[in-house]
């Protein structure tokens, strides 16, 4: 079992930064995956990065120059950096966690993430 919790999340204005934080515990040891996804009013969960165990990471092409994914090794915390914010990014953002891509997904609760105009 594995437990996520996000933090970080608030309100800023269109150009300011956020960071997401998303602590992990429980059966960790072996999460290879672990990524950050949103969700807008009535729209689909979107995967927003990703940072796999080696250090590589893929971002949506929405947020591709502006969000950075790191990851406190061994510290089990899962960053989402967010600069350059726009009030579209507006979403409740979630963290997950894996141990393979196709294995089970776990995931926080969600931090909400509004950019004012």
């Amino acid at each position: 079992q594995v437990q996520l919790v996000e933090s970080g999340g608030g309100l800023v204005q269109t150009g300011g930064s956020l960071r997401l934080s998303c602590a992990a515990s429980g059966s960790i040891f072996n999460i290879n995956r672990m990524a950050w996804y949103r969700q807008a009013p009535a729209r689909q969960r979107e995967l927003v990065a990703v940072f796999v165990s080696g250090g590589s990471t893929n971002y949506a092409d929405s947020v591709k120059g502006r969000f950075t994914i790191s990851r406190n090794n061994p510290g089990n915390t899962v960053y989402l950096q967010m600069n350059s914010l726009k009030p579209e990014d507006t979403a409740v953002y979630y963290c997950s966690a894996q141990y393979s891509e196709d294995s089970y997904q776990y995931w926080g609760q969600g931090t909400q993430d509004t950019v004012s105009s």
